[in-house]
């Protein structure tokens, strides 16, 4: 069976809580930089996913470019319940389009989407704001780590349903 590696760079403000999407729930915040693979098999080809998670902390935010040349795809990840988050989003595509390849995915990612008394961003002002740069966009629920909808690939594009794997027993060095 083929074996396809692809980077995934995942960008957010701080707070986001976008490293409880992909680790665990309960971890410190990222500091600097942090890496994590997710092989997953998709029509008789195995695609492993090389995922850089930055921070968007200032003494970090001129390293994030660093990540952008090989990536295949970008998600950036915003807090439904934090305005502001989301009015960084087009800072990022911005920066991705500047230093990134030319053909990047890129995803938008509204997290705590559960979070429904204290939601400020919309979910029909997210899709306005993917339709235009042909972004896939789902919502996450911080309850549950996993899209709470199907991501819809941009007109014309491939893509796929990653599905939650059950987690590996926690090994330690010692």
């Amino acid at each position: 069976m083929a074996l396809r590696e692809l980077q995934v760079c995942l960008l957010r403000d701080t707070g986001v809580g976008k490293s409880s999407i992909v680790f665990e729930p309960n971890i410190n915040p990222t500091i600097g930089t942090s890496f994590m693979t997710k092989t997953v098999q998709y029509q008789n080809e195995l695609h492993k996913f090389l995922i850089w998670d930055t921070a968007r902390r200032e003494r970090f935010r001129a390293l994030a470019p660093m990540y952008y040349g090989g990536l295949a795809a970008a998600v950036i990840v915003y807090n439904n319940t934090k305005e502001e988050t989301f009015s960084t989003l087009k800072n990022w595509v911005k920066e991705l389009r500047q230093h990134g390849p030319p053909n990047i995915a890129v995803a938008i990612a509204g997290n705590k989407c559960d979070l429904i008394d204290v939601r400020e961003v919309m979910e029909r002002d997210a899709k306005d704001c993917a339709d235009p740069i042909h972004a896939i966009f789902a919502e996450t629920k911080i309850s549950q780590r996993i899209p709470s909808t199907d991501a819809n690939p941009p007109s014309g594009g491939k893509g796929f349903k990653l599905q939650r794997q059950p987690s590996e027993p926690k090994r330690s060095c010692c």
